[in-house]
């Protein structure tokens, strides 16, 4: 009888030391809708910090930064598009482009509320391919063979393997970015290797720095580092943002988000919205010219919630172009889709 009830012991301890932990999480349910609290084993939750970067208070959740000196955050951006276009007599002609930048931020110093980052340009890739043929210019690899692709090159070997110095916030505000000037000067002196004339030379880097300068570094670090309102959401509330899509303003993409999920040290937000269907006629004698326009975007983004840093972000975006010529008794059209991944990190989908 002893032994027996020994048995009985050592199996009611083993069942209960088999029995695993499990912790809550908050999501949305994808029937639904609704916000749902659910248990999940624990050691399927990455670790949070007792005051992670995104926390809740009454159940709003807003985001800051926490990051640690010494460590350093990627910030690889990759998109791809695939444009298929269809000629009046319904021949198909296809391309695909990729392109991505790879960056990364160490924090070198913390002083108060202010992170004192050096912004790493790690390398630059660009392909395209056509008809059966890919072209590709990676800083990464020797120069390529052709001529009209050693410009291209050349520029992106000069903008790499540089350093810029940034300050930011805790709240995720950009305030500065310095060290431009250094870099404008090797793009310069990289350009003067294959363009001769200074005219075409002064124009280049006139171009490159429309593009690659401060203002236009903090406007999209403070549009892609911090997405969560300042004042905070709730699980399952919507919040929209809407750019400009021209130059004149007249077009808007609007970007509807939702906090999807915080948990298992994630906090999950989608993305959907575009540019609306939109129809353009212009009338000469009897000829009529219309253009149909529409963009749709469809994703998701993912933040660390210790760190509040960007981890993944995989964003799917379809534009629908269709232009047509008409006469009144015949008309041509010529159709143009656009298929693309938007995303930052790629590797941690």
């Amino acid at each position: 009888m002893k032994n027996i009830a020994a048995l009985a012991l050592i199996s009611s301890i083993a069942l209960v030391s088999c029995k695993k932990e499990t912790t809550k999480i908050t999501k949305i349910d994808p029937k639904t809708g609704k916000t749902i609290t659910v248990e999940v084993p624990a050691d399927s939750v990455a670790k949070v910090t007792e005051n992670p970067a995104i926390k809740d208070s009454a159940g709003v959740y807003t985001q800051t930064f926490k990051l640690e000196k010494g460590k350093t955050y990627p910030l690889t951006t990759y998109q791809r598009d695939t444009k298929t276009m269809t000629d009046p007599q319904g021949k198909t002609l296809n391309g695909t482009s990729e392109s991505t930048d790879e960056m990364s931020f160490t924090v070198n110093d913390i002083k108060g509320n202010i992170y004192d980052i050096t912004l790493n340009l790690i390398a630059k890739r660009n392909s395209q391919s056509a008809d059966g043929k890919t072209i590709v210019v990676d800083t990464k690899l020797p120069i390529p063979k052709e001529d009209d692709l050693k410009m291209i090159w050349n520029i992106n070997r000069a903008l790499t393997g540089n350093k810029l110095n940034m300050k930011m916030d805790t709240k995720g505000n950009v305030i500065s970015i310095t060290g431009f000037d250094p870099i404008y000067t090797k793009v310069s002196n990289a350009v003067g290797t294959i363009v001769k004339d200074a005219n075409q030379k002064a124009s280049v880097v006139a171009s490159l720095k429309e593009s690659f300068n401060e203002k236009v570094l903090k406007d999209q670090f403070n549009k892609n580092l911090t997405i969560i309102p300042k004042k905070g959401v709730k699980i399952g509330e919507k919040w929209t943002n809407s750019e400009n899509a021209d130059p004149n303003g007249k077009i808007k993409v609007t970007s509807n988000y939702t906090l999807k999920s915080v948990g298992n040290g994630i906090a999950e937000i989608s993305v959907t919205g575009g540019i609306p269907k939109k129809n353009e006629k212009q009338a000469q004698g009897a000829i009529t010219h219309s253009l149909s326009s529409e963009l749709a975007q469809n994703g998701t983004i993912k933040f660390d919630q210790n760190t509040g840093w960007i981890t993944n972000q995989n964003i799917k975006v379809v534009t629908t172009q269709i232009e047509t010529i008409s006469d009144g008794k015949q008309s041509q059209s010529m159709k143009s889709v656009s298929n693309s991944s938007v995303m930052v990190n790629p590797s941690a989908k």
